[in-house]
Formats: structure tokens, C-alpha cells, sequence
């Protein structure tokens, strides 16, 4: 099995965390935990699925997976190859041609956002590649292309700055305070920017932190507290939304 990170060039950098480059030969079904940004995958060798309550969707081999507040089961074929782009919060917003809280945990074929004929291109030289660096490179080319000349919202950028300073604990109406904004205009540019809601991105970024505490020799009464859980209940039953697991039961797996 392969799983590599790579980074992007200093042009796409303010957009894009990393991309992965995965291969495996075995056909495998595995979940995916949410993520605090925006998804593209690429199948250049092999199909994915998605799996809900045990009804298999076989999924487009360019696609785009919104930002979601559950784990999503995927099941792949033998040979797969796969290169993800990994955006920032705010980084699809800079090539989507509408709302990016319009793809809020959903996962689309590639062509339902952006012209058909050049995700057939892209497919095309993904295909005749023979090296990752290569793919990368028919990625970022498509990628450049799409890219939009519209200002960065700065508000925004801070914004999601103090949800990732706090690890997720913030509260909303402190967050307001902070950017000296009333709550219904910040939430609608959040969400036209971010794809979700400050409050479900706060959420996403605290169990991201949580799964980080899991692997230290901390009990879970200790995470949840430090996690600004103080009701156990909350904590198991947020968790498990994002798991499909207990704290516990996932502890033990690790």
C-alpha cells in the first residue's frame, strides 16, 4: 500500500494544504473522518465506492467531496490509484463558481462543478502518466486554470485563525466579538466561503484535535474536559456522530 503527502508550488499554496498520492492493491473497505476542508480525488487506475447502510454507489472517478460532520464509508478495487487534493478552509472557494455550503456533505461527480471537457482532460494525462510527479503537475495545470482572480476575505481568513487557536472551543458569540461583527452577516459569508457553518467547522477542528489526544497517555475524562466537553454524554455522543465508534471502544483500536 502506498500513501504518500505532497506539497503544492508556492502559487497554490494559499489554497491547498497538500495533495496524496495512494495506491493499494488489495480491494479495501475503510471509513473517512471529516475534514475542516474541501475534497478533489482523482481515481487514475481502479474505481471507489461509497457505502451507505450497505448500498454500494459507485462513485465518478473525478469528484469533489464536500465538508461533513459524519464519517462516510468508502470501499475501493484492487489496484486503485488515487491523487487528493486537500484544500484550506477558504481555498475551494477560490476556484467554485457558486457557494461552496452548497456541496455541505455531499460528494459530487468533478463535472457537476466544473466543465466537462476539462475534467476529461485532466483524466486524459492522468491516465498516460507514469510518475506521481507528473500527476501532480496535469492536477495543478487544471487546477491554475480554475483559479479565480476574486479578493481574499480576510474577516474570514481570521475567523477560522481563532477556531484553529482554540482547537475548535470557541464560542461563536466570542468569535463575533473578536471580528466585531454581529452574528447573521459573519455566518453567511462564513458559509459561502468555509462550506459549513463557524459552528460546524469549530466542531470538525475540536474532534480533529480530540483523535490527536487519543494516541497520548491521557484518560478520556482528561481529553473530554480539556476538549471543553463537560457532560460525558455530549462527548461520547458527538464522537460517535463523527466515528460511528465510542471514545473508548475507539481508544482501544488505536
Amino acid at each position: 500500500m502506498k500513501f504518500e503527502k505532497h506539497f503544492p508550488t508556492e502559487r497554490l499554496k494559499p489554497y491547498i494544504n497538500y495533495y496524496v498520492v495512494s495506491e493499494n492493491d488489495l480491494e479495501k473497505e475503510y471509513k473517512v473522518f471529516p475534514s475542516s476542508g474541501l475534497v478533489i480525488g482523482f481515481q487514475y487506475k481502479g474505481q471507489l465506492a461509497s457505502v451507505t447502510d450497505n448500498t454500494v454507489n459507485q462513485l465518478a472517478s473525478a469528484g469533489v467531496t464536500g465538508i461533513t460532520d459524519r464519517y462516510k464509508i468508502f470501499r475501493n478495487s484492487a489496484g486503485i490509484g488515487t491523487l487528493l487534493v486537500c484544500f484550506t478552509e477558504t481555498g475551494f472557494s477560490h476556484f467554485a463558481s457558486h457557494s461552496v455550503n452548497e456541496l455541505f456533505r455531499l460528494s459530487l461527480s468533478l463535472d457537476q462543478v466544473f466543465d466537462k471537457r476539462k475534467i476529461a482532460e485532466v483524466e486524459e494525462k492522468l491516465a498516460c502518466a507514469t510518475t506521481d510527479r507528473q500527476r501532480i503537475k496535469s492536477v495543478e495545470q487544471f487546477l491554475l486554470s480554475q483559479l479565480k482572480d476574486i479578493p481574499t476575505d480576510k474577516l474570514i481568513i481570521e475567523a477560522v485563525k481563532h477556531i484553529h487557536q482554540s482547537k475548535g472551543t470557541i464560542r461563536i458569540k466570542e468569535l463575533n466579538q473578536k471580528l466585531a461583527i454581529s452574528q447573521s452577516p459573519f455566518e453567511k459569508r462564513f458559509r459561502k466561503v468555509v462550506g459549513a457553518t463557524p459552528k460546524k467547522l469549530a466542531s470538525i477542528i475540536r474532534f480533529n484535535s480530540i483523535l490527536n489526544d487519543l494516541s497520548e497517555a491521557k484518560t478520556l475524562t482528561e481529553i473530554g474536559y480539556e476538549n471543553h466537553f463537560f457532560d460525558q454524554a455530549h462527548f461520547i455522543n458527538d464522537f460517535k456522530q463523527f466515528t460511528g465508534e465510542t471514545p473508548e471502544r475507539f481508544k482501544r483500536l488505536l
